[in-house]
Formats: structure tokens, sequence, C-alpha cells
């Protein structure tokens, strides 16, 4: 999938704020953040839908990892899982710390992110790396 923007991130043509990875996932930091530390996991292989991944439970194990991690680096309240598949084609499901008094009320508005700076970005991307490794 040369066209694939998560393809591309994998072979190391696009940089990201890598959280974690292993063999089958990769995980970073999300460049339009719902909240501080939203991340996105990803198969390493193209596949289209999240339903399609054959280690479906692992994904979801280390999506649990992951979380747990950035609720300790963010010091979230709880996190939401967010699985759309339409922004692009490739399985991913988003990650995303919540705090109490954030923006998004009850729901998620996937159209208001935040802007972070890129500091802050290599910091927590480093950060939770390094709490789950």
């Amino acid at each position: 999938m040369s066209e694939c923007v998560f393809c591309k991130i994998i072979a190391g043509e696009i940089p990201c704020y890598k959280v974690y990875e292993d063999d089958l996932f990769l995980a970073f930091l999300d460049i339009k953040p719902l909240n501080p530390g939203n991340s996105l996991l990803i198969p390493k292989t193209h596949y289209r839908w999240v339903t399609d991944i054959p280690e479906f439970g692992q994904y979801w194990q280390t999506a649990k990892t992951i979380a747990l991690a950035t609720q300790k680096i963010v010091k979230s309240d709880y996190t939401t899982f967010l699985t759309l598949g339409t922004e692009v084609q490739h399985a991913h499901l988003r990650i995303i710390p919540r705090f109490f008094d954030d923006y998004h009320d009850e729901g998620i508005n996937p159209h208001q992110f935040l802007d972070i700076p890129q500091e802050k970005m290599v910091q927590i991307s480093q950060d939770i790396y390094q709490s789950i490794t």
C-alpha cells in the first residue's frame, strides 16, 4: 500500500512520535491530538479494518497497555478508545486520554483537536515509550 500514510510511517518514510512498537504493532501520538497523549495503534501489516487483524485479542491487550501507561504520564482520569476507520484506510485504534474537565463533554468531537508544541509531543511520546519498555 504505497499510498497509505500509515504504511509510510511504518516504513520510516514519515516521522512519528512513537510510543510503542513490537513485531506486530506500532503506536504513535496523533498529530491532531484530541487530548495530550492521544495515540494511534496500528498493525504493521496493512489491514483495512480493525476486525481484519488476525491477532485481534493481542491488539486490544496492547491498546490497554498503552492506555494505562499514558494515563500515568498525562495524569488523565480515564481512556476512551475510538475506531472509525474512515479517515485513513488502514486499521487503527485511537487511544484517547480523557479528563473530567476536557472540552469533549460526554462524547468525542474528532474535529476539535489541540495544538501541542513539538517539544511537548516529543516529551510525552518518550515518557510513554519508556514507561512501557
